[in-house]
């Protein structure tokens, strides 16, 4: 008889989890169910900001659809959990019988105790982003609205904030630290990504925070900051961090602390056979708060789960941010110039004016981590060195700047992908290269959702979106044959390739 695997949470990690269980399942030995409180298919909740700022729509948040013999319930919550009888309790009066229970319910907006909030009174116009119908409230307020105040300088916060200024909203954003994403920037380049901000038209006070908000006849009308600053505004977004969802276990007897407490092998310690992964797992390391981590713990409890071997790794990178918002360009990996130790070296190019700074740290010849705002072209290329490790030029100024006349990958990708080399990483999230993408195209992957659906590739934070959509273009208009010799041309993996005459073309895949 096959082991009943019960999924509580649809989201990224949850569909994540049941993909890798699946694909090594070679035996059958498991049923899968997968059990979401929301409506939709399983999304991708990282590219919300990207809808909100028109760079993208509904439709195209879609994950890959789970494989068919995963039995999936869509908007049905899980109420409870019989341990002992080893059920979930249904919201539509139904339950499943589970030899492996697996939380993956992640976590839910934090939204702090502030005055005019929260009760009977509490005005209108007052949203977080969090899921696909959080979005659709705000755009759907966004037509009639005319100045948004958004609580919160994090990364979400500020991808939201150039995303509302795109639709044509006054934006101020509110942060309670000294300086914006106090947790990944120093204050140097937080400094310039404010006058990024203000160039877009969003407005920055920092060190402050909203102590209430103000209503009149049910309609947000303004906020009153801590300093006593008050602001007339009729949209409000709360982007003030996460709370793992801990409830369901919490009411099973599971202990908890801020998230649901985990070993090492994700098992809960007062029961193996339920574990958690993602948002709402607490593991030795803490709680991550990020994707990453979580598709990793998917992975590695899919490989435990089913006895396969660990993949021998190199010493796992530290994870980074990219900023989504629309208008600006920041990504940083690794260690900080505020982190550097002694022996350190840390070199930096700042240029406040021209919107950019670029900072390199490294220890032994070895890139411990950088940042780079306003500069694309080199946070491309200080991607490339920071993951692969590779050799650093003797004078590291030089990394600072790109060579002269020398096109980024993006430009390479768009002028014709033949230049872009087979091993290299054009998906970053899911660790996919150029070559998995022409393998996917021979084995009849001739769409971006099909590519995305066979490699993964677009559904992390979907900044390769564009160079998948340039590559798939350049493959549909090219019929592969060389003239001359009327035979296939093949690059150095055996796929087809396109002619040198064909090029990519640079349309955006996702209407704007």
């Amino acid at each position: 008889m096959r082991e009943q695997v019960v999924v509580v949470g649809a989201g990224m990690v949850g569909h994540r989890f049941v993909e890798e269980l699946v694909s090594r399942d070679r035996e059958h030995r498991f049923d899968v169910h997968l059990v979401g409180a929301e409506e939709y298919e399983p999304y991708n909740r990282i590219l919300l900001t990207e809808v909100l700022a028109r760079r993208s729509d509904v439709a195209a948040l879609t994950l890959p659809r789970p494989p068919e013999r995963v039995s999936v319930q869509r908007g049905v919550s899980a109420t409870s959990v019989d341990r002992d009888q080893r059920l979930v309790e249904l919201d539509d009066g139904t339950a499943l019988q589970y030899d492996h229970l697996v939380l993956a319910t992640g976590a839910s907006a934090f939204v702090p105790p502030i005055e005019g909030l929260g009760g009977e009174e509490s005005p209108h116009h007052v949203h977080v982003l969090r899921t696909i119908d959080d979005c659709r409230d705000l755009v759907a307020r966004t037509v009639n609205a005319r100045h948004a105040v958004v609580l919160g300088g994090g990364v979400l916060g500020l991808e939201a904030a150039c995303g509302l200024a795109r639709r044509g909203l006054a934006v101020t954003v509110v942060h309670l630290d000294a300086h914006l994403m106090a947790d990944q920037l120093d204050p140097a380049v937080a400094g310039t990504l404010a006058r990024s901000l203000d160039d877009l038209g969003v407005r920055v006070h920092t060190s402050t925070s909203v102590a209430e908000v103000v209503g009149a006849y049910g309609e947000l009308v303004a906020v009153r900051l801590t300093d006593g600053t008050v602001i007339s505004t009729d949209l409000m977004l709360v982007s003030c961090g996460i709370r793992p969802e801990t409830g369901l276990a919490a009411a099973a007897g599971l202990p908890t602390g801020r998230g649901v407490t985990v070993g090492a092998d994700l098992a809960s310690p007062a029961d193996p056979a339920v574990r958690a992964i993602g948002d709402c797992a607490e593991t030795p390391e803490g709680c991550s708060g990020l994707v990453a981590p979580g598709w990793e713990q998917a992975a590695r409890l899919a490989r435990l789960m089913t006895a396969a071997p660990a993949p021998l790794l190199e010493e796992p990178l530290p994870e980074g941010i990219r900023l989504k918002a629309a208008g600006v360009d920041l990504v940083a990996r690794g260690v900080r110039g505020s982190g550097a130790g002694p022996d350190d070296r840390v070199v930096a190019l700042s240029d406040p004016q021209a919107r950019r700074h670029v900072e390199v740290v490294l220890r032994r010849g070895r890139l411990l981590g950088f940042t780079a705002l306003g500069a694309p072209e080199v946070s491309a290329s200080l991607s490339v060195a920071f993951e692969r490790r590779t050799p650093l030029p003797v004078d590291p100024a030089a990394l600072l700047v790109p060579q002269a006349g020398a096109p980024d990958a993006r430009s390479t990708m768009e002028a014709s992908p033949t230049l872009i080399p087979a091993d290299a990483t054009i998906c970053r999230c899911n660790g996919v290269t150029k070559s998995d993408l022409m393998g996917a195209w021979d084995d009849g992957c001739h769409s971006v959702e099909e590519m995305a659906s066979a490699t993964r590739a677009t559904t992390g934070c979907g900044g390769c979106t564009e160079s998948v959509c340039g590559l798939v273009d350049w493959l549909t208009s090219s019929d592969g044959v060389d003239e001359n010799s009327a035979q296939p041309v093949r690059n150095t993996t055996g796929h087809t390739v396109a002619g040198a005459k064909h090029q990519a073309r640079s349309d955006e895949m996702l209407p704007s």
